[in-house]
Protein backbone atom coordinates (compact mmCIF):
# COMPACT_ATOMS: atom_id res chain seq x y z
CA UNK A 1 0.00 0.00 0.00
CA UNK A 2 2.83 2.40 0.49
CA UNK A 3 5.87 3.34 -1.18
CA UNK A 4 8.38 3.33 1.58
CA UNK A 5 9.79 -0.05 3.40
CA UNK A 6 9.82 1.85 6.20
CA UNK A 7 6.35 2.27 6.85
CA UNK A 8 4.20 -0.68 6.86
CA UNK A 9 0.32 -1.10 6.33
CA UNK A 10 -1.80 -3.69 7.06
CA UNK A 11 -5.97 -4.12 7.57
CA UNK A 12 -6.67 -6.51 10.25
CA UNK A 13 -10.25 -7.05 10.69
CA UNK A 14 -11.83 -3.68 10.87
CA UNK A 15 -8.87 -2.13 12.20
CA UNK A 16 -6.33 -0.47 9.82
CA UNK A 17 -2.33 -0.20 10.62
CA UNK A 18 0.30 2.33 10.65
CA UNK A 19 3.68 0.86 11.70
CA UNK A 20 6.48 2.58 11.76
CA UNK A 21 9.45 0.35 11.08
CA UNK A 22 12.60 2.45 11.36
CA UNK A 23 13.73 0.58 14.79
CA UNK A 24 17.81 0.57 14.48
CA UNK A 25 16.81 4.57 14.33
CA UNK A 26 14.20 4.29 17.18
CA UNK A 27 11.66 5.02 14.57
CA UNK A 28 12.52 8.62 13.44
CA UNK A 29 10.94 9.70 10.64
CA UNK A 30 12.43 10.79 7.22
CA UNK A 31 10.47 12.73 3.95
CA UNK A 32 9.50 9.42 2.46
CA UNK A 33 8.10 8.03 5.49
CA UNK A 34 5.83 11.06 6.46
CA UNK A 35 4.59 10.64 2.59
CA UNK A 36 4.29 6.86 2.69
CA UNK A 37 2.43 7.62 5.98
CA UNK A 38 0.15 10.04 3.75
CA UNK A 39 -0.92 7.60 1.17
CA UNK A 40 -1.96 5.24 4.30
CA UNK A 41 -4.28 7.76 5.76
CA UNK A 42 -5.83 8.55 2.51
CA UNK A 43 -6.28 4.47 1.63
CA UNK A 44 -7.79 3.74 5.09
CA UNK A 45 -10.12 7.35 4.84
CA UNK A 46 -11.70 5.66 1.54
CA UNK A 47 -11.77 2.32 2.81
CA UNK A 48 -15.05 1.97 4.62
CA UNK A 49 -14.60 -1.53 5.81
CA UNK A 50 -11.89 0.08 8.30
CA UNK A 51 -13.87 1.23 10.98
CA UNK A 52 -9.91 2.15 13.78
CA UNK A 53 -6.92 3.48 12.67
CA UNK A 54 -3.66 2.25 15.07
CA UNK A 55 -0.46 3.74 14.82
CA UNK A 56 2.41 1.90 16.60
CA UNK A 57 5.90 1.89 16.27
CA UNK A 58 8.55 -1.57 15.16
CA UNK A 59 11.05 -2.95 17.76
CA UNK A 60 9.24 -2.49 21.01
CA UNK A 61 11.89 0.24 21.81
CA UNK A 62 10.24 3.61 20.49
CA UNK A 63 6.95 4.84 19.46
CA UNK A 64 8.44 7.37 17.20
CA UNK A 65 11.50 9.96 18.37
CA UNK A 66 10.92 12.46 16.12
CA UNK A 67 12.98 13.26 12.61
CA UNK A 68 15.37 11.44 11.03
CA UNK A 69 18.31 13.85 11.85
CA UNK A 70 20.81 11.84 9.28
CA UNK A 71 18.39 13.32 6.96
CA UNK A 72 19.12 16.73 7.57
CA UNK A 73 21.04 17.65 4.69
CA UNK A 74 19.46 16.07 2.22
CA UNK A 75 15.79 16.75 3.61
CA UNK A 76 16.03 19.64 5.57
CA UNK A 77 19.38 21.88 4.30
CA UNK A 78 18.04 24.80 2.80
CA UNK A 79 15.24 27.30 3.78
CA UNK A 80 12.93 25.79 0.92
CA UNK A 81 13.21 22.31 1.65
CA UNK A 82 12.69 23.17 5.52
CA UNK A 83 9.55 24.42 3.89
CA UNK A 84 8.70 21.75 1.93
CA UNK A 85 9.06 19.43 4.58
CA UNK A 86 7.07 21.66 7.45
CA UNK A 87 4.10 21.84 4.90
CA UNK A 88 4.43 17.99 4.63
CA UNK A 89 4.36 17.01 8.19
CA UNK A 90 1.61 19.59 8.76
CA UNK A 91 -0.55 17.93 6.52
CA UNK A 92 -0.32 14.50 7.68
CA UNK A 93 -0.92 15.84 11.15
CA UNK A 94 -3.96 17.61 9.92
CA UNK A 95 -5.31 14.39 8.17
CA UNK A 96 -4.25 12.09 10.76
CA UNK A 97 -6.33 14.39 13.39
CA UNK A 98 -9.42 14.67 10.79
CA UNK A 99 -9.70 11.66 9.86
CA UNK A 100 -13.37 10.61 10.43
CA UNK A 101 -12.73 7.14 11.78
CA UNK A 102 -11.48 6.68 15.65
CA UNK A 103 -7.35 6.75 15.44
CA UNK A 104 -5.22 4.60 18.53
CA UNK A 105 -1.77 5.36 19.34
CA UNK A 106 0.39 2.53 20.54
CA UNK A 107 3.27 3.61 22.26
CA UNK A 108 6.32 1.24 23.20
CA UNK A 109 9.39 2.86 24.76
CA UNK A 110 10.25 6.53 23.47
CA UNK A 111 7.70 8.94 22.23
CA UNK A 112 9.77 12.44 21.09
CA UNK A 113 9.44 15.62 19.34
CA UNK A 114 7.74 14.62 16.37
CA UNK A 115 6.40 10.89 18.05
CA UNK A 116 4.43 13.57 20.77
CA UNK A 117 2.95 15.47 17.86
CA UNK A 118 1.62 12.65 16.13
CA UNK A 119 0.55 11.03 19.49
CA UNK A 120 -1.81 13.74 20.24
CA UNK A 121 -3.36 13.90 16.74
CA UNK A 122 -4.88 10.59 17.83
CA UNK A 123 -7.90 10.11 19.67
CA UNK A 124 -6.88 7.85 22.04
CA UNK A 125 -3.12 7.40 23.50
CA UNK A 126 -2.15 3.86 25.22
CA UNK A 127 1.40 3.11 26.37
CA UNK A 128 3.67 0.93 28.41
CA UNK A 129 4.79 1.54 32.30
CA UNK A 130 8.27 2.43 30.72
CA UNK A 131 7.57 4.83 28.07
CA UNK A 132 9.19 7.99 28.13
CA UNK A 133 7.46 11.55 26.52
CA UNK A 134 9.80 14.53 25.75
CA UNK A 135 9.35 17.43 22.70
CA UNK A 136 13.03 18.80 23.23
CA UNK A 137 12.46 21.48 20.37
CA UNK A 138 14.21 24.13 23.27
CA UNK A 139 17.19 21.75 23.57
CA UNK A 140 17.66 21.68 19.06
CA UNK A 141 16.58 25.84 18.87
CA UNK A 142 13.67 24.32 16.80
CA UNK A 143 10.69 26.41 16.86
CA UNK A 144 7.27 24.88 17.25
CA UNK A 145 3.90 25.82 14.90
CA UNK A 146 0.47 26.62 15.87
CA UNK A 147 -1.32 23.95 15.19
CA UNK A 148 0.78 21.59 16.93
CA UNK A 149 1.41 23.84 20.46
CA UNK A 150 -2.71 24.06 20.19
CA UNK A 151 -3.17 20.14 19.97
CA UNK A 152 -1.16 19.63 23.03
CA UNK A 153 -2.77 22.66 25.04
CA UNK A 154 -5.95 21.22 24.27
CA UNK A 155 -5.33 17.82 25.17
CA UNK A 156 -3.35 18.70 28.57
CA UNK A 157 -3.98 22.43 29.34
CA UNK A 158 -1.81 25.20 29.10
CA UNK A 159 0.49 24.64 32.01
CA UNK A 160 1.36 21.38 31.51
CA UNK A 161 1.94 22.07 28.00
CA UNK A 162 4.60 24.70 28.88
CA UNK A 163 6.67 22.68 31.19
CA UNK A 164 6.48 19.98 28.13
CA UNK A 165 8.57 22.65 26.10
CA UNK A 166 9.82 24.65 28.80
CA UNK A 167 11.97 22.15 30.35
CA UNK A 168 12.55 19.93 27.08
CA UNK A 169 12.78 16.80 29.52
CA UNK A 170 11.86 13.48 29.78
CA UNK A 171 8.45 12.46 31.17
CA UNK A 172 7.75 9.33 32.47
CA UNK A 173 4.13 7.41 31.84
CA UNK A 174 2.76 8.21 34.89
CA UNK A 175 3.28 11.74 34.46
CA UNK A 176 2.06 11.34 31.35
CA UNK A 177 -1.03 9.91 32.62
CA UNK A 178 -1.19 12.58 35.16
CA UNK A 179 -1.04 15.50 32.40
CA UNK A 180 -3.63 13.44 30.41
CA UNK A 181 -1.38 13.10 27.57
CA UNK A 182 -2.26 9.26 27.91
CA UNK A 183 -5.41 7.92 28.07
CA UNK A 184 -3.79 4.15 29.61
CA UNK A 185 -0.75 3.25 31.03
CA UNK A 186 -0.48 -0.48 30.96
CA UNK A 187 2.22 -3.19 31.63
CA UNK A 188 5.53 -3.76 29.18
CA UNK A 189 4.13 -5.86 27.21
CA UNK A 190 0.31 -5.23 27.54
CA UNK A 191 0.26 -2.11 25.52
CA UNK A 192 -0.30 -4.32 21.86
CA UNK A 193 -3.19 -6.18 23.84
CA UNK A 194 -4.69 -3.44 25.37
CA UNK A 195 -4.63 -1.51 21.87
CA UNK A 196 -5.95 -4.26 20.33
CA UNK A 197 -8.91 -4.75 23.20
CA UNK A 198 -9.94 -1.22 22.42
CA UNK A 199 -9.99 -1.34 18.56
CA UNK A 200 -12.06 -4.38 18.79
CA UNK A 201 -14.70 -2.74 21.27
CA UNK A 202 -14.61 0.60 19.04
CA UNK A 203 -15.56 -1.54 16.14
CA UNK A 204 -18.32 -3.52 18.21
CA UNK A 205 -19.71 -0.44 18.53
CA UNK A 206 -22.26 1.24 15.96
CA UNK A 207 -19.86 2.89 13.46
CA UNK A 208 -22.67 6.19 13.02
CA UNK A 209 -22.72 7.03 16.86
CA UNK A 210 -18.67 6.31 17.05
CA UNK A 211 -18.28 8.65 14.06
CA UNK A 212 -21.30 11.15 15.21
CA UNK A 213 -19.01 11.11 18.52
CA UNK A 214 -15.81 11.81 16.97
CA UNK A 215 -16.88 14.74 14.65
CA UNK A 216 -18.99 16.15 17.12
CA UNK A 217 -16.01 16.56 19.80
CA UNK A 218 -14.02 17.87 17.29
CA UNK A 219 -16.46 20.78 17.01
CA UNK A 220 -16.38 21.62 20.59
CA UNK A 221 -12.96 22.20 20.24
CA UNK A 222 -13.29 25.09 18.00
CA UNK A 223 -14.31 28.46 18.55
CA UNK A 224 -18.28 29.23 18.75
CA UNK A 225 -18.53 30.58 15.80
CA UNK A 226 -16.48 27.86 13.30
CA UNK A 227 -18.21 25.20 14.74
CA UNK A 228 -20.50 23.42 11.83
CA UNK A 229 -23.66 22.71 14.52
CA UNK A 230 -25.86 21.60 11.88
CA UNK A 231 -23.71 18.77 10.63
CA UNK A 232 -24.22 17.96 14.25
CA UNK A 233 -27.58 17.92 14.29
CA UNK A 234 -27.91 16.06 10.80
CA UNK A 235 -25.07 13.49 12.67
CA UNK A 236 -27.45 12.74 15.94
CA UNK A 237 -30.58 12.47 13.34
CA UNK A 238 -28.91 9.97 11.37
CA UNK A 239 -28.19 7.94 14.23
CA UNK A 240 -31.66 7.53 15.26
CA UNK A 241 -33.22 7.23 11.79
CA UNK A 242 -30.62 4.50 11.43
CA UNK A 243 -30.97 0.17 11.04
CA UNK A 244 -28.83 0.04 13.78
CA UNK A 245 -30.75 2.07 15.74
CA UNK A 246 -33.66 -1.02 15.73
CA UNK A 247 -30.70 -3.41 15.75
CA UNK A 248 -29.04 -1.80 19.37
CA UNK A 249 -32.89 -1.77 21.00
CA UNK A 250 -33.67 -5.00 20.10
CA UNK A 251 -30.61 -6.52 20.80
CA UNK A 252 -30.37 -5.11 24.89
CA UNK A 253 -34.47 -6.26 24.91
CA UNK A 254 -33.12 -9.81 23.96
CA UNK A 255 -30.00 -9.64 26.13
CA UNK A 256 -27.65 -10.29 22.89
CA UNK A 257 -25.05 -8.67 21.16
CA UNK A 258 -26.00 -5.88 18.69
CA UNK A 259 -24.66 -6.57 14.86
CA UNK A 260 -24.27 -3.23 13.69
CA UNK A 261 -23.89 -2.58 9.89
CA UNK A 262 -23.38 1.15 9.88
CA UNK A 263 -26.80 1.75 7.96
Amino acid sequence: MTSSDKILSRVDGATGHVVFNNPDRRNAVSLEMWQAVEESIDAYAADPAVRVVVFSGAGGKAFVSGADISKFESERATREAVKHYSTTTARVYEKIQGLPKPTIAKIDGYCVGGGVALAVCCDLRICGESSKFAVPAAKLGLGYGFAGVNRLVALVGPSFAKEIFFTARLFTAEEAKVMGLVNRVVPDGEVAAMAEETAAGITANAPLTVDSIKFIVGETLKDPDARDLERCAALVEACFDSQDYIEGRRAFMEKRKPAFTGA
